[in-house]
């Protein structure tokens, strides 16, 4: 269990939130374990439909790698290098 929250903007929905998090906890597996090209690039897409902003991104990810030391903008980079398939273990 991780000691840290997840950032979020007030104005989403219980779905989106959901969502969101699970990104980030994409995110993370790709440095703990490894993911699938496949489920990270989902995951993404949908946290793209949440915060389509690209500095709404940025502001989000920069939070989340402050607290949990985990880059999106490196896993997402990454992954899109990799073939279908493919799993990314960072």
């Amino acid at each position: 269990m991780k000691d840290y929250q997840y950032p979020m903007a007030m104005d989403w929905s219980t779905e989106e939130i959901v969502d969101a998090v699970h990104f980030f906890q994409c995110i993370e597996e790709a440095y703990e374990q490894g993911i699938k090209r496949e489920k990270l690039m989902d995951a993404y897409r949908r946290f793209k439909e949440i915060v389509p902003s690209k500095a709404e991104e940025k502001t989000l990810c920069r939070e989340f790698e402050e607290v949990s030391g985990y880059s999106s903008y490196r896993v997402v980079t990454k992954v899109r290098e990799l073939a279908v398939g493919a799993t990314l273990k960072m």
